[in-house]
């Protein structure tokens, strides 16, 4: 198994996400936040979804998905 540092390349990596942590498949610099399109690098990683396998680039873009997902209700600022 690879740690979450190697494969420094400028590629997109492939991540299986855990609970508390997650595993990369594919080793890349970066991973893409589902719902903002931002290129996050992989050691700055800390959103995700373990259900929906996907990546966000901040707690925004993550109660963002939540919502979209029904998980959350939609809230009118």
């Amino acid at each position: 198994m690879m740690n979450r540092f190697e494969g420094s390349s400028n590629r997109e990596a492939k991540i299986r996400y855990l609970d508390g942590d997650f595993q990369i498949v594919l080793p890349g610099s970066h991973v893409t936040c589902v719902v903002t399109g931002a290129a996050i690098p992989v050691d700055e990683l800390r959103y995700w979804s373990v259900a929906r396998q996907e990546p966000y680039a901040d707690a925004e873009a993550s109660f963002e998905a939540d919502k979209r997902a029904g998980i959350l209700p939609n809230q009118k600022n």
